[in-house]
């Protein structure tokens, strides 16, 4: 094999291994059977939550993916596969699973969240999640929720008393 090829395949695998480290997660799709316009809308779908979705030639992820330990997944490395990579650990997993509903051909296959390898059924787990804004606002209105709860007692306290009558509490005492 010539030098230079070999030496460009080494790098794609260098650069993939550090892609692959990089990432939150990566979700491994089978897209056999998509038409190009369906393919654009996923990438589309995909880039609006900032996921990068790209084809890569087999061996080469096989070997990123032996190089970072993860066996499993560069198992699963048959067929025309395609990865989708996101910061955010739920993204590729939603838009992925939302357009395999609606297109039958799109196959979830594996992927990796947060360094371990997880299955179809875990993806399509992680896809119901909201984004990372949705789970810190939800976290939010939880913690805020006891002093909302304070506040509108204490002002139903402070209305009963200006209107002269006892709240419910001190009338059953």
């Amino acid at each position: 094999m010539n030098k230079d090829i070999l030496a460009q395949k080494e790098a794609d695998v260098k650069a993939l291994t550090e892609k692959m480290e990089n990432a939150s997660s990566i979700v491994m799709v089978e897209y056999r059977g998509l038409t190009v316009k369906e393919l654009t809308e996923l990438r589309r779908a995909l880039r609006a939550e900032d996921v990068d979705f790209k084809v890569y030639k087999n061996t080469t992820a096989r070997r990123a993916a032996e190089n970072l330990g993860y066996g499993k997944f560069a198992e699963t490395l048959k067929g025309p596969n395609a990865l989708a990579f996101g910061n955010d650990p739920v993204a590729p997993a939603r838009v992925l699973a939302k357009f395999a509903k609606g297109h039958d051909k799109l196959i979830l296959k594996t992927g990796i969240v947060d360094g371990d390898v997880v299955d179809e059924e875990v993806i399509k787990t992680l896809s119901a999640l909201p984004n990372k804004e949705g789970m810190l606002a939800k976290f939010a209105s939880v913690l805020n929720a006891p002093v909302i709860k304070f506040a509108m007692t204490v002002k139903a306290l402070a209305e009963a008393k200006e209107n002269g009558s006892a709240p419910a509490e001190e009338a059953a005492a």
